[in-house]
């Protein structure tokens, strides 16, 4: 009775630190992303070109683009622009009127942004799946040929630029063998070319953290008295080591993550993907500074809930972290 008491009291404890911890780090990411509107907005203003005058054309005259600047604010001074385009987007959820279509920027992304997450998502996945295998095979069978061909193939993945081996798979299956589209969203496998071409850097990263992991975990003193106590090399890698190892894949595939939501800037325009990236791609073309305002705070914001998410995760199964946060703050209070 006394013991079910005493353990209920810690969970409770712990669990009370953890929310504390959780609410914590949403509020730290705040600031975050108030520094992102900031910077980029500041870096739009800096920007040469006037809104103006991309708005009206070169054919307004001078009193013309005057008369909508002061419709617009543009002559109010920075700090006067910057406040209310901080109201607007933190209170209102609105991104501005793009330059060129006069559309709802927060329309267009959220019509976009499903196309531009699913792309992101499915290359992290794939990324996963293959990676970890590769690299735990690596570590596994180390200064094998499966480890040496895995490495080979890791570091020329690491090497390529993304958007050279997206335009080879182009010329490759739909240029020589006719196998699969090139450009569009009309169907499952116009997604295959693009998610491939976008996942590939992942999969090298992975596979090479992977193994990178599992070497030292195979190494330490657990796995060496598990061996020793006679315990299955089937049972010592995929349930000892494995799981041990994977905690800082977990970093690697929420970084993994961001880069391919970097990525989509240059994927989404060679394969015509009408996403987030192509959307800002052709705003900074025709000088559109909502937009991309509004395409860049957008996936900044989405990175920051998921670099939020992975240390979430990471307190969650890593007992080391979740020690640090429940464990030490107890201590402290008995002092």
């Amino acid at each position: 009775m006394i013991l079910d008491l005493k353990d209920t009291v810690q969970e409770n404890w712990s669990n009370d630190f953890m929310g504390k911890y959780i609410l914590k780090r949403i509020l730290l990411m705040i600031p975050v992303i108030l520094g992102v509107v900031i910077l980029v907005f500041t870096l739009m203003q800096l920007t040469p070109g006037d809104p103006a005058q991309v708005i009206l054309g070169t054919t307004a005259t001078d009193a013309q683009i005057n008369a909508l600047r002061q419709e617009m604010g543009l002559n109010d001074p920075y700090i006067v622009q910057l406040g209310r385009y901080i109201y607007d987007v933190f209170i209102r959820f609105d991104f501005g009127t793009s330059y060129i279509s006069n559309v709802s920027i927060t329309l267009e992304l959220a019509q976009r942004f499903p196309k531009t997450l699913i792309f992101a998502v499915s290359g992290m996945i794939l990324s996963l799946v293959i990676g970890i295998p590769l690299g735990v095979t690596a570590a596994v069978h180390q200064n094998s040929v499966a480890d040496y061909g895995s490495m080979t193939l890791a570091l020329i993945g690491t090497s390529l630029p993304g958007f050279w081996f997206a335009l080879v798979l182009i010329l490759f299956f739909n240029g020589k063998l006719g196998w699969l589209p090139a450009y569009g969203t009309g169907g499952l496998k116009f997604w295959i070319l693009p998610i491939a071409s976008t996942a590939f850097a992942g999969i090298t990263t992975m596979a090479r953290q992977m193994r990178s992991g599992m070497l030292e975990v195979i190494h330490s003193d657990y796995i060496t008295m598990a061996k020793a106590k006679g315990v299955k090399k089937r049972s010592v890698i995929y349930k000892h080591a494995l799981p041990n190892a994977l905690i800082p894949v977990i970093t690697v595939a929420s970084m993994s993550f961001g880069t391919s939501l970097g990525g989509t800037l240059i994927a989404e325009t060679i394969f015509a993907i009408p996403g987030v990236g192509v959307y800002i791609v052709n705003a900074v073309n025709n000088r559109d500074y909502p937009v991309v305002q509004g395409g860049v705070i957008l996936l900044a914001i989405t990175f920051s809930i998921i670099m939020l998410l992975t240390d979430l995760l990471i307190a969650y199964v890593d007992p080391r972290v979740k020690a640090q946060i429940t464990g030490g703050k107890k201590r402290g209070r008995k002092k």
